[in-house]
């Protein structure tokens, strides 16, 4: 019976998973898309001196990473971008991707144009939704949060940032759209690095923002579609590679 009840269980989730692909394949029908639905994760830390030290040594060269010791922090090196865990792993950009897919399980989606299908949007504060994105030989952190900024008044925070460097970042442009309803909002930026940091993006408020009741207002049964597109803002050096 135990067997029995845990094979149920597992089937019913992948039949769970179906049904919101479909649902999003429904909203958005654009040929070629490719449809992530993407789990909430509660985030496992909420420091922000770690960043901000991080960010720091990573500007000056010269000072402590944020492990407590004495050693000169190396400039080459960043530190662990998934913003879900106060993890202390370091290392150098082109090694970041496959850190995320070992270590804490990114998933990563290939294509100019996706949909990313955030399930499960009524938990509560804080909760991240994360995937990579490889595009136009890059790779990109989609970064969707729920957080409250202010008590009592959670919203929803979505950016894009390229794993790679603010001068690789400058050359795209990315694009996320919520349609629904004959309603449609889009937003349109060029994203940041994750040399950067989430943290700071978010605060700043330099990304797409919704309230609660917009969010409502875009989602279907506790499910939000977001249509992802990225394309090239200008003309680059392809040597100019991380």
């Amino acid at each position: 019976m135990l067997f029995f009840t845990q094979c149920f269980g597992a089937v019913l989730d992948l039949i769970h998973l179906r049904f919101q692909h479909y649902k999003a394949k429904r909203v958005f029908s654009a040929a070629g898309q490719l449809v992530c639905v993407v789990n909430p994760t509660h985030s496992l830390k909420y420091a922000p001196t770690r960043c901000a030290a991080a960010q720091t040594s990573v500007e000056q060269s010269v000072l402590p990473s944020c492990h407590h010791h004495e050693a000169v922090h190396d400039p080459q090196l960043v530190p662990c971008t998934c913003p879900l865990f106060s993890c202390p792993w370091e290392g150098h950009l082109e090694v970041v991707v496959s850190h995320l897919r070992q270590t804490h399980r990114i998933n990563i989606l290939q294509g100019a144009e996706i949909v990313f299908l955030a399930t499960d949007m009524h938990l509560p504060a804080p909760t991240d939704w994360i995937i990579m994105h490889s595009c136009l030989g890059h790779q990109f952190l989609l970064v969707l949060r729920k957080q409250e900024k202010y008590e009592g008044h959670p919203q929803f925070f979505a950016t894009m940032m390229l794993i790679g460097t603010p001068t690789q970042a400058d050359n795209f442009t990315y694009r996320l759209e919520l349609n629904r309803n004959q309603r449609r909002l889009k937003w349109e930026a060029t994203p940041r690095s994750v040399l950067e940091c989430v943290d700071s993006v978010i605060s700043d408020g330099d990304c797409l923002v919704l309230n609660t009741s917009l969010a409502q207002l875009f989602s279907d049964n506790g499910s939000l579609a977001i249509g992802i597109a990225i394309t090239t803002s200008k003309v680059h050096n392809a040597e100019d590679e991380m």
